[in-house]
């Protein structure tokens, strides 16, 4: 046990230290909880300017804190991956262990049309990742499950596949792997992540071959994700995105450190059409036509949240 102790207050003071290394040029988030001031310039610029290697831009991202009232993605990168596609040589996804405090880290995926699934008849869920409360919210007079135990890749994209990674015919998706499995809002899993996993499931219908790779971004040692690291990029080039998904919900703060959630009505969220990172691919014959990013937002409003602001261009 004091072995364990130790190891975790040296892991404090290493994510300490990181953080206070990052680039001055980003404004600091000084609370654990996403902050109803939207003057700040974090979230409102729409695009994260890469510096240097993966780790800097992940130190950068980690101390961003999202304003109310910001988009729901914003651009990393000016929006292009950094993935190289001829990467790409067979169907697998590379499973990233999970850190020293039972955190997710990244999940890179190498898909094919092979990889596709569907929903129907999934079994349900065990694995409780960290920041895992599924605490029940009243958010303007309805009850509400904020939570979600949320895929880096997504199910329906990760079948044939074993939960090592490898291919094997007749496996289904990647279910209940806790290298697979963080603590995301529903907001953040149901709506903003499904534009990006829209167009990487398009083109993989297509038959299109797409590297696809999520990380989820902590500040130091919180148990909850701040947000999801998202970038594609297809062997063809039609999809090429890289944005930072923030893991907010309309109408509830998080402790991020714990994971516990509040209703708060000054918590908004603006449409994810303010990130415009790739056109989407083209329709498939089953497809009439693919989800724009306008679409969703108006599916947003749709979905009943009080707080979710139109975006302005």
């Amino acid at each position: 046990m004091a072995k364990l102790i130790r190891r975790v207050g040296i892991a404090g003071l290493m994510g300490l230290s990181l953080l206070l290394s990052g680039c001055s040029a980003l404004t600091s988030g000084t609370n654990s909880t996403a902050s109803s001031n939207s003057s700040s310039s974090t979230a409102t610029t729409g695009n994260v300017k890469t510096s240097g290697n993966e780790q800097q831009t992940y130190q950068q991202l980690s101390k961003m804190t999202y304003q109310s009232g910001s988009a729901a993605a914003i651009k990393v990168n000016s929006g292009k991956s950094t993935l190289a596609a001829s990467q790409w040589k067979n169907s697998k996804i590379d499973y990233g262990n999970l850190d020293q405090l039972n955190r997710t880290t990244t999940d890179t995926a190498y898909l094919s049309k092979d990889n596709l699934g569907k929903s129907a008849g999934r079994t349900a869920q065990n694995w409780s990742p960290t920041g895992w409360h599924n605490q029940p919210v009243t958010v303007n007079g309805k009850r509400v499950y904020p939570q979600n135990r949320g895929h880096l890749i997504a199910y329906t994209l990760s079948f044939n596949l074993t939960n090592t990674g490898q291919y094997r015919s007749g496996e289904d998706g990647s279910l209940d792997n806790p290298k697979n499995l963080a603590t995301q809002t529903a907001y953040s899993n149901q709506k903003t992540m499904q534009i990006y996993e829209d167009q990487v499931r398009t083109a993989m219908e297509q038959g299109k071959k797409v590297i696809y790779r999520v990380t989820t971004v902590f500040r130091g040692n919180e148990l909850m994700p701040r947000g999801y690291w998202s970038q594609a990029i297809s062997t063809d080039g039609s999809v090429n995105f890289n944005v930072y998904i923030w893991n907010v919900e309309p109408g509830v703060s998080f402790d991020y450190a714990t994971g516990r959630g509040k209703a708060d009505s000054s918590l908004q969220v603006a449409g994810a059409d303010k990130v415009n990172s790739s056109a989407n691919t083209r329709a498939t014959s089953s497809t009439e036509q693919p989800t724009t990013s306008k679409q969703v937002e108006r599916e947003l409003v749709k979905y009943g949240y009080k707080y979710v602001k139109k975006a302005t261009r």
